[in-house]
């Protein structure tokens, strides 16, 4: 009897923690695959394209850098290491982030083809190198239809090259704002514009500081035009901005993502 009774006292508090323990829930398998290519604005330490890919049930390939620029993934893909054969084969949409305030629609220095260009790039045409890393994503998921080994070998389009563009955080940037929307109606691309749904605009100040809103935002500070406007948004997912920006960005892609049930 009083075996059974230490047994009790023993064990009770290891039963009651069973007891208690609520059922492991089964991790659900990500729907898309969504690539990332940018700078600073859009590197894994911001968060908004991470919480973004979690609403969208999407696995987030980010492989933004801070202080790259688009010749930087143009180079990588030249080089074969942006993404992977296999990579590539389940990626659904490649996101472009790369916002430094360049014109980025000149079509002065383009080429006909990605494999004209001279490689590799530099910061000297910032357009050139939007040219060649859409030509050549296109490219690579039409040649897939040539690939035995594809589950797209055979078909007529080959893979569906998906690929976004992003306005920068804010409307400061009028230059990239610009010009990218020129390479979006040229294309037909989509557009995550963070620059009209973030809340506000550089054409009003805040009515309490008389400053630009997007300082009360930024962890730093860029002059355009003579005027001071916040620079890098405040980073991690406790950020408003960076909350803001996930949910610009998973409203967009839903509207364009292939319906999967």
């Amino acid at each position: 009897m009083k075996r059974g009774i230490f047994f009790l006292l023993v064990c009770l508090p290891f039963l009651q923690a069973f007891a208690q323990t609520k059922p492991v829930q089964p991790v659900k398998a990500a729907q898309y695959n969504i690539l990332l290519s940018g700078a600073s604005f859009a590197s894994p330490e911001n968060s908004w394209f991470e919480t973004g890919c979690a609403m969208l049930n999407a696995h987030p390939v980010n492989r933004a850098i801070g202080g790259e620029a688009i010749a930087n993934t143009a180079n990588k893909m030249d080089l074969g290491v942006m993404y992977s054969k296999e990579e590539l084969e389940t990626l659904d949409a490649f996101v472009i982030m790369q916002v430094h305030n360049r014109d980025v629609a000149d079509e002065s220095g383009l080429a006909e083809s990605y494999r004209d260009y001279k490689t590799p790039f530099t910061r000297v045409n910032y357009a050139a190198a939007f040219d060649y890393v859409i030509k050549r994503y296109i490219s690579d998921c039409y040649e897939l239809r040539n690939d035995p080994d594809s589950k797209y070998y055979g078909s007529k389009a080959g893979k569906p090259a998906v690929i976004v563009l992003c306005t920068d955080w804010h409307d400061a940037r009028t230059v990239y704002n610009t010009s990218v929307r020129k390479l979006v109606e040229k294309w037909g691309f989509p557009l995550v514009e963070f620059d009209k749904n973030i809340g506000f605009s550089k054409n009003s100040l805040h009515p309490v500081t008389n400053d630009q809103y997007s300082l009360l935002y930024s962890s730093d500070t860029q002059v355009i035009d003579g005027v001071t406007y916040g620079w890098h948004p405040l980073r991690g997912d406790d950020s408003f901005i960076q909350q803001r920006m996930a949910a610009i960005f998973a409203d967009l892609m839903r509207k364009i993502l292939p319906a999967r049930s």
